[in-house]
């Protein structure tokens, strides 16, 4: 590696500035002079959007033909960790074959509604289950000395207005929910670069704001490489550089390269952070260029048959009534829809992929026993009545009816929200007209979000193969029947209905800001705590197979917070088929000061099991599985006290449970003061010993006449019990009216009160 130092003092304050945008759309500037390159960006996160050299950078036509891989809400629902990994593997070689430095993802923003419009490129509605498939996939595209640029930095969950919309959210919920992702991929596989988002938090952007991109991105985290913006998110460029933010992109035509060497000469901005700005750019720039390896093959048709397993590992069983999956081949089945010949298999935008070939379930099935009927026209968004009664008189004469359904292209893309939850009016009628002319149908469901189900108790098995990439049709067909077994989870809750969604009343904000009114209760953490009846739960996938969990044990009963404690649970293929369970841990906090959720997940593994088969799991829980964050500390802290440990099958399905007590370490600071009221005062045992001297002359204030009344025991009761139920609200300051108003006493009473110890 070059001493960057070095390089850069060599530059001009022009060139410098310059180095800190983008040339073009896709590249970064070189340095001729100086022996340094330009290199290339592309888009992801699923596949490459790589646009032609000399192309107009803003249609999807002049990308070249590449592999459309299964997006993000497929592949967090195989909750497979290894999978994920071989795939960013298989993009990374593709990025090295076509010369490319840096693939622009994963995106890894929380699912706050089912209706952000680009849901379907975001792993989940849980921040331990994004930041771990996450951190799997950089690691695979890293391992090939190409970098990612996770995105988008950060609190960006909706379309609508999301290029000056603030999100506006609490400390505690942008640390329990919208950073771990962020934090756990930077901190356990250090993505080459960081992109930051287009909003503002709390009202300042995030391309010009310090406490992000700097305190918490690049002090506390850890972070190495260097932030750039999404494309047209920069405000102010001067304050971006300030910030931490080091590379603009695209181009702006030198007007900001321009003001960045302004401000420097003017004494308002500091060159030592151009500089610095420069130092990190050329470290990914020769990062890249003295690993490249342009002769890497690129076999396509070797990952779409990888791509048609991926999808195959990532679809959910959602129902299976009396077993109607898998299909007999020997047996007539009607393929109905239009998503049968034609897939949905991706969004629209800018992860968006030129694929080279495409794999429908209509081709896939050659050779058996299938009629289809194209049931709908999804470009239309209607269904005629002659489609229907076309699907209808295949349906009857068919032993199965398969609906192919979902989303259209147009229900879901970057740039714009989800008006609603629901699905074309016209697939709905079409399943329910099918359903009853055959009572065995089975719906396959294309898209990348969760939709409402008016006729779920109509149908039999429903099959979620969501956005599942170029050979979704191949992996379909395979699971449908049996040759793969289902083993994907929801890695989001589908609600009954959109209103049920905890972000219901505020989504989408008004004008330009948006408050995350329902602070870290966001999916299942809101659901469970309601005990809301959802109509499928996260975590929730069935099999062919049946599993069962036993033989739960952990290393401790007790530990301090500086301890970890390992969790042991026994998994076992009870069924007649080779098959995959994905087992779950969840933590929560019996008794909490902070409102908390009834539980969080904190560990999962994938089981592959032959049938009679039994493996052990093993999860090991540190701090950070108990812990909350506290905004008096700014920290993360564990409360003494006792926690849950669950295990099973989904949020709603844990068969083990176990009870481990936690010491905490870490003293919080006190802050008593007069208006403190002695129901916070005597939680706290310190606070107790200290005020029971002054509460035995209360007692006697409020019951003058008990002793001479009473036993000794009942009076000790009796006092005790009445007072403190009447003293519960009353402030401290209180005292001063009941008898124990001597200033002095009372200021030394205090400071014994906060006094660490």
């Amino acid at each position: 590696m070059k001493d960057l130092k070095a390089l850069v003092a060599q530059m001009t304050l022009e060139e410098k500035a310059g180095l800190c945008s983008g040339l073009d759309f896709w590249h970064t500037k070189p340095v001729e002079r100086l022996g340094i390159p330009a290199t290339m960006v592309s888009d992801g996160p699923h596949g490459l959007r790589k646009q032609d050299e000399e192309g107009d950078h803003l249609g999807i036509n002049d990308s070249i033909k590449a592999v459309c891989f299964p997006a993000a809400c497929a592949t967090a629902a195989s909750f497979d960790k290894e999978l994920i990994g071989k795939m960013g593997e298989a993009i990374g070689d593709s990025c090295q074959h076509e010369k490319l430095s840096v693939v622009l993802g994963p995106a890894v923003n929380i699912k706050r509604s089912p209706l952000c419009g680009r849901n379907f490129e975001y792993f989940s509605e849980d921040p331990y289950l994004a930041g771990k498939m996450s951190a799997a996939y950089i690691k695979g595209v890293q391992s090939r000395n190409v970098g990612t640029s996770i995105k988008h930095f950060a609190a960006n969950n909706q379309e609508h207005r999301r290029m000056s919309s603030s999100s506006d959210a609490d400390e505690r919920t942008l640390r329990e929910i919208y950073f771990p992702a962020f934090e756990i991929s930077v901190k356990e596989a250090q993505p080459w670069t960081v992109m930051c988002s287009y909003n503002r938090i709390n009202g300042v952007y995030a391309s010009e704001n310090p406490w992000l991109l700097t305190d918490v991105l690049r002090k506390e985290w850890g972070f190495e490489g260097y932030v750039m913006s999404d494309w047209g998110a920069v405000s102010d460029r001067v304050k971006g550089v300030a910030a931490g933010l080091d590379l603009e992109m695209p181009s702006s035509g030198g007007v900001n390269d321009r003001k960045i060497v302004e401000a420097v000469k003017k004494g308002e901005l500091d060159e030592k952070l151009v500089d610095l700005c420069c130092e990190r750019i050329l470290n990914i720039i020769f990062r890249y260029r003295e690993t490249m390896k342009p002769e890497t093959p690129w076999d396509k048709e070797a990952q779409h048959a990888f791509s048609s397993q991926i999808a195959s590992e990532c679809m959910v069983l959602l129902k299976n009534e009396g077993e109607l999956l898998p299909l007999n081949k020997a047996d007539a089945i009607a393929f109905i829809g239009e998503f049968a010949e034609k897939p949905r298999f991706q969004g629209g935008g800018s992860s968006h992929i030129n694929s080279f070939k495409t794999t429908s379930a209509l081709e896939a099935a050659k050779g058996l026993k299938i009629t289809y009927a194209q049931g709908y026209s999804a470009e239309k968004d209607e269904a005629t009545d002659e489609m229907i009664a076309e699907a209808v008189k295949a349906a009857k004469a068919a032993k199965v009816a398969v609906v192919f359904a979902g989303l259209p292209d147009s229900y879901e893309s970057e740039g714009y929200d989800r008006s609603d939850m629901a699905m074309p009016a016209c697939q709905n009628r079409l399943i329910e007209a099918v359903a009853a002319a055959n009572p065995n149908t089975v719906v396959v469901l294309h898209n990348g979000s969760p939709v409402e189900m008016p006729w779920i108790g109509q149908v039999r098995a429903v099959l979620e193969a969501y956005l599942g990439g170029q050979a979704v049709g191949d992996a379909v067909v395979k699971v449908l029947f049996g040759d793969v077994n289902p083993s994907g989870h929801l890695a989001e809750s589908f609600p009954i209905k959109l209103q049920d969604n905890p972000s219901y009343l505020y989504y989408g904000g008004e004008g330009n800001r948006t408050e995350y009114r329902e602070g870290v209760f966001v999916g299942y953490r809101y659901y469970d705590k309601k005990d809301m009846d959802v109509l499928f739960p996260f975590g929730h996938g069935l099999s062919y197979t049946t599993f069962e969990y036993s033989n739960l044990r952990l290393s401790a009963k007790e530990i301090k917070d500086t301890d970890t404690v390992t969790v042991t649970v026994t998994v076992t293929n009870t069924g007649k088929r080779f098959g995959k369970a994905v087992a779950q841990l969840y933590v929560g906090d019996k008794e909490s000061t902070p409102i908390r959720p009834v539980r969080e997940l904190k560990g999962f593994e994938k089981v592959a099991l032959n049938p009679g088969e039994s493996k052990d799991v093993t999860f090991t829980l540190c701090k950070r599985a108990f812990a909350y964050w506290n905004e008096a500390i700014h920290d993360w802290h564990v409360e003494t006290g006792d926690f849950t440990i669950e295990v099973g099958a989904s949020s709603r399905d844990l068969p083990l449970k176990e009870t481990v007590k936690v010491e905490s370490t870490v003293e919080l600071p006190r802050r008593y003061t007069l208006d403190s009221i002695f129901m916070d005062l005597m939680a706290d045992p310190k606070a107790k010993a200290v005020l029971m001297p002054f509460l035995a002359k209360m007692r006697k204030t409020f019951s003058p006449d008990a002793e001479e009344n009473t036993t000794e025991a009942a009076q000790e009761a009796i006092s005790e019990d009445m007072s403190l139920a009447m003293m519960n609200y009353m402030p401290l300051r209180g005292i001063f009216s009941f008898g124990g108003g001597d200033p002095k006493m009372i200021d030394a009473l205090l400071e014994k009160l906060n006094q660490p110890g």
